[in-house]
């Protein structure tokens, strides 16, 4: 009797299982909206729900495709690659069961995600150099910024036939649809002091011992994720709870990057990083608003990060465009000195140096910013030359167009008795802003390591180092501070990146 009880609750559970999802409503995944901008020159994936068997065909573009729902209602097909075209037009999707949902203004060109925290969310209503600036082509997609427990299917937001309200994103947007003749659009994703623990999903704990101890500590406050699920219930949450929620781990990336993939896009602008300039290294036993990857941890965090993305959309030439962290002046009580112009200082130098490692992977750029900054605000307004750089190693990178979009990069050192020389590539036209001489350079020998400023040199596409305290220069570093007063540019007047040549911890 019992087992003939059991039978009949595991078929009337499976009974309300499949009448669920026959009556599952027919729908295209939040991205796909009137004026929305698929990618040209990938193959475009296109999903969403439906009653069970009903088969989809989607028209586009002089494409017809078909998909059939699967028992759980889902359904999905892939058109093929797409020209870009600035001149909208429809898009159907239509069930063999009556369900139709037709889009308009359609365009298909470059799209890219912009994601990260304040600096990526900062908007451009104040910074001067953004206000008279088209915005023809351009259209966006903003993610609503909440949070989820689980993996969300469904993100909030449509497209607009405008440009995102991000600084950051607007200027990379608008230069970037200067360098070719097909719309760019933008998915904004963005929240501010999130961590990139909050933009990982769960499985992440597998790869990293620190995230796998986030979560767990997470899962275990129960406190917490009460009061996070009143302030969802509310739908409007006030400004202490805003900033409670998205410093969470996990639950961003829940609610506002799983619902995008794949959609068809470039790759993803990433300027995040000031989070996790907590401490130089290691994960202290302190508060939960503490708990994330410190400064030289970041840097394999970071490309984890990537590659996880990377497998989310199916896709190994899914582009990473980083934004360096500019100047800043706060220090870590950590180091050796707390002097602010020194190289040894634990500063946002060494952030910097974790986000130059995603140059380790294939189909990764980074923003220099070197130059930028302000020594006290962290939320600093010269967002627009950081736009530029993004649209230019963009436009090299993913267009193939032949521009100069990096400053000088440092190659290797020659000491040659009381001097060192540095070798550079993008060097052409070496010099400086100024006309005077190339600052921030310091340089040591091999055993004492004391750092000396370094009179400078340029010879060529090189720079030349000595210093009357050094008797045989065999280190180097450049730009190593959290606001350094750098000069140094080539030909098209991007600025050289920070390095140092010594190895190990600081």
């Amino acid at each position: 009797m019992r087992t003939l009880r059991f039978f009949f609750l595991i078929s009337f559970s499976l009974l309300l299982a499949v009448t669920h999802a026959k009556g599952a409503e027919f729908s295209l995944a939040s991205p796909f909206t009137d004026h929305m901008v698929p990618q040209r020159g990938l193959s475009v994936p296109v999903w969403g729900t439906a009653e069970v068997g009903a088969k989809v065909t989607v028209n586009f573009a002089g494409q017809k495709k078909s998909a059939v729902a699967n028992d759980a209602g889902k359904w999905k097909l892939v058109l093929d690659s797409l020209e870009g075209s600035a001149k909208g037009t429809d898009f159907s999707a239509k069930t063999d069961q009556g369900g139709d949902i037709q889009l308009s203004d359609v365009v298909v060109g470059e799209v890219w995600i912009c994601s990260g925290q304040s600096n990526m969310q900062m908007g451009r209503g104040g910074i001067d150099e953004l206000k008279n600036l088209s915005e023809k082509n351009l259209r966006t997609f903003e993610v609503k910024r909440t949070v989820a427990f689980t993996e969300q299917e469904r993100a909030e937001g449509k497209w607009a036939v405008a440009g995102p309200g991000s600084a950051v994103a607007f200027g990379f947007a608008h230069f970037l649809a200067k360098e070719t003749d097909v719309p760019v659009g933008i998915i904004l994703a963005a929240w501010g002091s999130s961590s990139i623990e909050a933009w990982m999903p769960r499985d992440m704990t597998e790869q990293f011992p620190h995230f796998k101890t986030i979560m767990e500590e997470w899962d275990a406050n129960t406190e917490a994720q009460e009061q996070i699920k009143a302030a969802l219930a509310k739908g409007k949450w006030s400004g202490p709870e805003d900033v409670f929620m998205r410093r969470q781990p996990c639950i961003l990336y829940n609610a506002m990057i799983a619902p995008l993939a794949p959609y068809s896009c470039r790759g993803l602008v990433w300027y995040q990083g000031e989070r996790n300039t907590r401490y130089i290294s290691g994960m202290p036993d302190e508060p939960w608003y503490h708990r994330v990857a410190g400064i030289r941890e970041y840097d394999e965090v970071l490309k984890g990060w990537m590659q996880r993305y990377r497998q989310e959309w199916g896709r190994d030439d899914f582009h990473f465009l980083m934004v360096m962290l500019p100047g800043y002046g706060s220090l870590l009580k950590t180091g050796p000195t707390m002097q602010p112009n020194h190289p040894s200082s634990h500063s946002w130098a060494w952030m910097r140096e974790s986000q130059m490692a995603a140059l380790d992977l294939p189909h990764t750029g980074v923003a220099n910013t070197i130059d930028l900054g302000d020594v006290k605000n962290i939320h600093p307004k010269d967002k627009a030359p950081i736009g530029q750089r993004l649209a230019l190693i963009a436009a090299r990178d993913t267009l193939g167009l032949d521009v100069e979009a990096s400053g000088p990069v440092f190659v290797n050192v020659a000491a040659k008795g009381d001097r060192i020389v540095v070798q550079f590539d993008h060097a052409k036209g070496l010099k400086t802003t100024d006309g005077k001489a190339p600052r921030e350079f310091w340089i040591a020998d091999q055993a004492a390591k004391e750092w000396k400023p370094a009179v400078a040199k340029i010879a060529g596409q090189t720079v030349e180092l000595h210093s009357p305290e050094v008797a045989k220069p065999a280190v180097v570093r450049y730009a190593f501070t959290g606001k350094p007063d750098v000069n140094l540019v080539n030909e098209a007047d991007l600025p050289a990146y920070p390095f140092r040549t010594d190895q190990g911890d600081p």
